[in-house]
């Protein structure tokens, strides 16, 4: 009688099976090839750090330097004997291309939703409620804390930056401690849920950390937000904000559906990942592939009487004159976000695979220890993106608990705020509030934020004491 795999088993020689067709890195660190790989990637790194004044999308550069470091990995590697790197940038790869169809669908159904007007309705209620600018303060900063863990942190932004604006009308007192308000409410929510920021899903997808023992840094995220939040809120006016004209916005057909259908995606996937032991991927495609099922009876209801396809508009919706198209949300998903990420996964893994990230290891884990390694992370992240940074955590993987790896999660996720160039939710920001919130009215309330940064760390180490040992 043959043996029968237990599941735990049969995960273990599945994995180590995978990792044994995976190279190492090789110590090339001082060849030629070498520096000339990491002065590129400096090069185009600085080029991502400069768009907001070459308006040079931070995707183009990457995207080049990934493709010349890996020419020059497999020159190097060919020079020094070394067979595999091929396979190597297969493997990297394969981490995007899961990432990749992760963030596709889940911008998908935001587009989605966006364009349903469920965002837009939400605005417009919030507007009409008639209240004073400092309670919208902490409406706009409380709502973009729970609804980062769930929408990306960009699109949260987005949506309060348009209430502030919309509510401040002009008024740069309001407008700017609001708009830092959201960004540092934004990154903290998203580092507390896999769904909140790509550095999470990361870590999740990576089966470093379970799906809920990411909720652990609840209370550390809630320190990073209210701690500034309480000094920028006495800088506020307690005025009301002027009357306007009072614009409606309904959602659109099919719009809450959407939203429930969001929520059971989410579901299944941490069902199956937790459950299953499938990637994460799988489950938001499977919803993405209800939710086209779905939007092909929208489409049917809305398509014009001379537009080819059988079907009236129910009484009281209008009819579109452009029917809705799950396509144009898809086309619509932050492709310059997607590339750039492709460019940082291939560039880190090439200078893998030279070995800078071995060496980056000793300097950094082995030397400094852990904890202070994970707060500079933080630190990092307010000037150089979230994404590299904790994709080098991962690929350096060093051995640490998992108090230790909620730490530079936490770090990863809120260190952004830090500055208004540190995190996506900042930078966009910056473009919808042009000229009132910018990098210098950011710096001045930097000193709140790093408050916050150091009393959200030690609030880990105070209520997750356990996840240490």
């Amino acid at each position: 009688m043959e043996p029968v795999l237990t599941n735990s088993a049969m995960t273990t020689m599945l994995a180590s099976a995978s990792s044994a067709t995976v190279p190492a890195a090789a110590n090339l660190t001082g060849s030629l090839a070498g520096f000339m790989a990491l002065g590129l990637f400096v090069i185009a790194y600085i080029f991502v750090i400069a768009e907001e004044f070459t308006h040079l999308r931070k995707s183009k550069p990457v995207v080049l330097a990934a493709g010349v470091l890996w020419i020059l990995v497999a020159f190097a590697w060919q020079t020094a004997g070394i067979e595999g790197a091929g396979e190597l940038l297969r493997h990297n790869l394969l981490e995007y291309a899961e990432l990749l169809l992760f963030l596709l669908a889940a911008m998908t159904f935001v587009n989605t939703m966006a364009e349903r007007s469920v965002f837009a309705a939400l605005r417009c209620w919030l507007v009409e409620r008639g209240w004073s600018l400092r309670r919208i303060f902490w409406i706009t900063g409380a709502m973009a804390f729970f609804l980062s863990p769930v929408l990306d942190n960009l699109t949260t932004a987005l949506v309060m930056g348009a209430v502030v604006l919309a509510t401040g009308r002009g008024n740069s007192a309001f407008i700017i401690p609001g708009c830092i308000n959201i960004v540092v409410a934004a990154n903290a929510g998203g580092a507390f849920s896999p769904f909140g920021d790509i550095t999470t899903l990361m870590v999740w997808q990576k089966g470093i950390l379970g799906f809920f023992e990411f909720f652990a840094l609840f209370i550390p995220s809630l320190v990073n937000w209210v701690i500034p939040a309480v000094f920028m809120s006495f800088a506020v006016p307690r005025e009301r904000p002027p009357a306007s004209e009072r614009g409606s916005e309904s959602i659109k057909r099919g719009g809450l559906v959407v939203c429930v259908l969001f929520g059971l995606t989410v579901a299944l996937t941490v069902a199956m990942h937790q459950y299953a032991h499938l990637p994460p991927f799988l489950g938001m495609m499977t919803g993405l592939g209800a939710l086209q099922i779905y939007g092909y009876f929208i489409r049917r209801t809305e398509v014009s009487a001379d537009g080819g396809v059988t079907g009236t508009a129910p009484e009281g919706f209008k009819r579109a004159e452009k029917p809705f198209d799950i396509f144009i949300s898809l086309k619509r998903a932050e492709w310059d976000t997607l590339l750039f990420f492709y460019g940082v996964v291939l560039c880190v893994g090439a200078l893998s695979a030279f070995g800078y990230l071995t060496s980056l290891s000793l300097v950094s884990y082995e030397s400094l220890g852990a904890t202070w390694s994970n707060v500079l992370v933080g630190v990092a992240s307010a000037i150089i993106d979230n994404i590299p940074i904790m994709f080098a955590v991962l690929n350096i993987s060093p051995d640490m608990s998992a108090g230790q790896w909620l730490l530079v999660t936490l770090t990863a996720g809120v260190g952004g705020s830090l500055l208004s160039i540190g995190s996506a939710a900042g930078v966009a920001l910056m473009g919808q509030a042009r000229g009132v919130y910018t990098f210098y009215a950011h710096l001045k309330w930097t000193w709140a934020v790093a408050l916050g940064y150091a009393a959200s760390i030690g609030a880990h180490f105070l209520v997750n004491a356990k996840q240490f040992s």
